[in-house]
């Protein structure tokens, strides 16, 4: 028999992903069976319970492509010497959540992974695990912006990464439930607190 190629594995895994990243928009985290996802990828169940044993499984691998895009942004921008203003960071990063939290966006469904993380120890595992490795990127894109000069003298880094990390959930918060602000908004407000 052929082996199956790492391509194909790979196609078929986002495959699943596509349709359950639809099942979930369209339904809801718990209205939303393996059976759904099946039919809308149009595979066997036997193909989606290979690739991800459970939904909890697929909700924490969609999760994982966004958030690797945000360590994307920022392990760049830590790569920089100097390291860009504060700003223009937080920019690029309002503007991945921009994209996130439209009627397809990925970020419309992290409401139910953190509203179901405070009843799944394994959800909430995952999402402080994820949580704290993205404050911890800020927390040492502050440090280096300390380093040159680039936050008030005095200024904690620690402290300024996790008021940085606040800022982009409350973005978010505030596009998905309220339609609003428009990142232009947003981001002038960046501009206006931040270095």
């Amino acid at each position: 028999m052929p082996r199956v190629s790492e391509e194909h594995l790979a196609a078929r895994r986002q495959q699943i992903l596509d349709a359950a990243r639809t099942c979930f928009l369209r339904s809801g985290f718990h209205q939303t069976s393996m059976q759904d996802v099946k039919d809308e990828a149009g595979l066997s169940i036997g193909a989606v319970y290979r690739y991800f044993p459970s939904k909890t499984e697929l909700i924490t691998a969609l999760a994982e492509q966004v958030i690797d895009r945000i360590f994307a942004i920022f392990d760049q921008f830590l790569a920089q010497d100097p390291p860009p203003p504060v700003t223009v960071a937080m920019e690029r990063g309002v503007d991945l959540i921009t994209a996130e939290t439209g009627p397809d966006g990925t970020l419309r469904l992290a409401l139910q992974i953190w509203s179901e993380a405070t009843h799944d120890a394994a959800l909430a595992g995952f999402v402080a695990r994820v949580y704290s490795r993205i404050r911890d990127i800020l927390v040492k894109f502050a440090t280096r912006a300390a380093e040159h000069g680039d936050l008030p003298a005095g200024a904690d880094p620690y402290e300024v990464g996790v008021v940085l990390f606040a800022l982009m959930p409350g973005y978010a918060l505030q596009r998905i439930l309220m339609g609003g602000p428009a990142p232009e908004t947003f981001k002038a407000g960046l501009r206006t607190l931040l270095p």
